[in-house]
């Protein structure tokens, strides 16, 4: 009796052993589904992520697209497509709304191929050549000369440049607007002699702005 009790012992350890193993690997083999599974869905999600923020820049581009085609004058069709990019890149670059670039270039210029005005301000975004040539000079950016200005890509490029120096200086986007009308020592004149700011052309800006914005984006959703 006491050999049998033994052996039964020995074969009751022996199967808790084999239970116990089994269950150690049926929880490794678990865990190991579990973060493999976690894995996936991790990845999943980046990838829908990334699919999204495409979807988003798409849409983006088609907007600013729209709007361009809708108000440009005398631009032939890969100049459309090279003004969406650019309009697109400078506001990633700069942290614009596009539609307040769009906006400011129609107070400008009603987006009219070759525009100049009267004080000599050339292109979409009526830059003024000493302007053009001095932060050409600045960044390092290559100067054409004041012709390379009616090219509408680096028009647009050095005045969304212009406008995010103006708002480093001012400290206030409002005031940034302001000076890239009136001129900025003009600007900074008025400040120092405390007068009222002229808001006529800020104004436009900004009215131009909201219709852009109840336009395209109410038609998007």
């Amino acid at each position: 009796m006491t050999v049998g009790v033994k052996v039964i012992r020995k074969s009751g350890i022996l199967v808790s052993k084999l239970v116990s193993v089994l269950l150690v690997l049926l929880y490794i083999g678990q865990t190991v589904c579990i973060v493999y599974l976690i894995h996936e869905r991790y990845q999943l999600q980046g990838i829908l992520r990334e699919q999204q923020l495409k979807i988003n820049e798409l849409e983006e581009k088609l907007k600013i697209l729209n709007i361009i085609e809708d108000f440009q004058v005398g631009f032939k069709n890969h100049e459309v497509a090279q003004l969406t990019k650019v309009v697109y890149d400078e506001s990633k670059r700069y942290g614009y709304d596009p539609l307040l670039i769009l906006a400011l270039i129609l107070t400008e210029s009603s987006f009219r191929k070759g525009q100049i005005s009267e004080m000599g301000a050339l292109g979409l975004m009526q830059v003024k050549p000493s302007v053009g040539h001095a932060l050409s000079q600045r960044r390092g950016i290559h100067w054409g000369g004041e012709l390379s200005l009616f090219e509408p890509s680096f028009n647009v490029r050095l005045g969304t440049l212009y406008l995010f120096e103006l708002i480093l200086k001012f400290k206030d986007v409002k005031k940034a607007i302001i000076a890239y009308n009136l001129g900025e020592n003009a600007l900074k004149l008025r400040l120092k002699q405390g007068q009222r700011l002229p808001t006529y052309y800020l104004s436009k800006v900004l009215k131009k702005y909201k219709e852009l914005k109840e336009k395209y984006e109410q038609s998007k959703g």
